[in-house]
């Protein structure tokens, strides 16, 4: 539910004719998916976001089974809590309905942590934004920069608990050990967190996990969902 009364519809989707893409869509998706968990759902995203099959098999879940991300991350969304993502691109793609979530990136914050010690300024943002305490509680969306989600495991490391993260940075440096380290971080501290393995990812596919969140709180709130298991 949001302020302006919009609901929130899958894939973006308002008009007839682009509701009934969405919806053919994800039924093509259905066949090659299994559609039996929460995280069944999630998968379903992944490989909608990439179109890719495949890709199904390479997401992570890190919590006390597959779906515990998924209830926690909708529940935060249920709670209004905050979305920090890593950079403008993640933040453009994640929904405007079916929320009053406050979504904000962390790109543009820690310049002067950056210009001192030389780190990235994805880096440096988050760790900015985590002195302020913003992700505490929060949706963490790390979507483009390995730098952004090694920082995030670090202050995972230091006391920081998000409510869920969503990590999938893309790329050949680093991507793939960035979200390896925050996946065993979070696992050691309890942090449900979404990520992927491999080189590919990138800030269409954690814009869509982010938003399959929202759609599994709205389904909650409908009572089609039962978040608390």
């Amino acid at each position: 539910m949001t302020t302006d009364g919009e609901a929130y519809a899958d894939l973006g989707a308002t008009t007839e004719d682009a509701m009934e893409i969405a919806e053919t869509s994800m039924d093509r998706v259905r066949e090659l998916v299994p559609d039996e968990t929460l995280a069944d759902r999630v998968r379903q995203k992944a490989v909608h976001a990439t179109g890719d099959s495949e890709f199904q098999h390479l997401v992570r879940f890190t919590g006390s089974d597959d779906s515990e991300p998924v209830r926690a991350g909708a529940r935060a969304v249920r709670d209004e809590a905050p979305v920090v993502t890593d950079i403008t691109m993640v933040k453009a793609g994640v929904t405007g309905r079916g929320h009053d979530c406050e979504v904000r990136k962390a790109i543009g914050n820690g310049a002067d942590l950056a210009a001192e010690t030389g780190m990235t300024r994805t880096a440096a943002s988050v760790l900015e934004l985590d002195r302020e305490g913003v992700y505490d509680g929060a949706i963490a969306v790390v979507g483009n920069a390995p730098t952004a989600a090694l920082a995030l495991a670090d202050c995972i490391e230091d006391g920081t608990r998000p409510a869920v993260v969503v990590a999938t940075p893309v790329g050949f440096v680093k991507a793939a050990e960035s979200r390896q380290r925050l996946r065993e971080v979070a696992g050691e501290h309890g942090v449900p967190a979404i990520t992927n393995v491999g080189r590919r990812g990138g800030s269409g596919l954690a814009a869509g996990l982010t938003n399959e969140l929202v759609h599994v709180a709205s389904d909650a709130r409908d009572g089609d969902v039962a978040l608390d298991q």
